[in-house]
């Protein structure tokens, strides 16, 4: 059987070193995907919220998808180089980082996912949320973490 590895990144060294010794437990896998997910543009901002109108015109917000695809794709570019995962495959997901992540691997089919966490307590992961705590609760694969330090 084939191994699929979604490796999920934000760009930050951290999550570089995490999928490095990521990958260095998982062996060599037959397909790397790299992925990184940006927040889908409020479209509130655009036709307001029905007491207020939009602050931004529809091409401001075409704008600003545009410059977060760009710097998503600059991530997954420094990720791919960083880790030196040539014909990795890239992808850029839009919307929630957890559900989304949990949702791609599913149609991949990931065999496993690789992600890095900063390994807060459960007090600020409670109160700021984890991507990889979503992603370990929900994946429809194993899940590998890698705590790095750096708060």
């Amino acid at each position: 059987m084939a191994l699929t590895v979604l490796l999920c990144t934000d760009g930050s060294e951290l999550a570089h070193h995490a999928l490095a010794a990521g990958l260095a437990v998982v062996g060599k896998p037959d397909r790397v995907v790299v992925a990184t997910v940006v927040e889908a543009v409020d479209p509130t901002l655009v036709v307001g919220t029905g007491f207020a109108g939009g602050v931004m015109g529809p091409e401001q917000a075409l704008q600003m998808a545009d410059i977060a695809d760009t710097a998503a794709q600059q991530t997954l570019d420094s990720t791919v180089g960083s880790l030196k995962l040539d014909g990795a495959e890239k992808t850029v997901l839009v919307g929630h980082a957890g559900p989304v992540l949990c949702d791609y691997a599913t149609t991949l089919p990931a065999s496993v996912i690789i992600i890095g966490t900063r390994g807060r307590g459960g007090l600020k992961r409670a109160v700021l949320g984890s991507v990889s705590d979503h992603v370990v609760r929900h994946a429809p694969c194993p899940v590998l973490t890698v705590t790095s330090s750096g708060d």
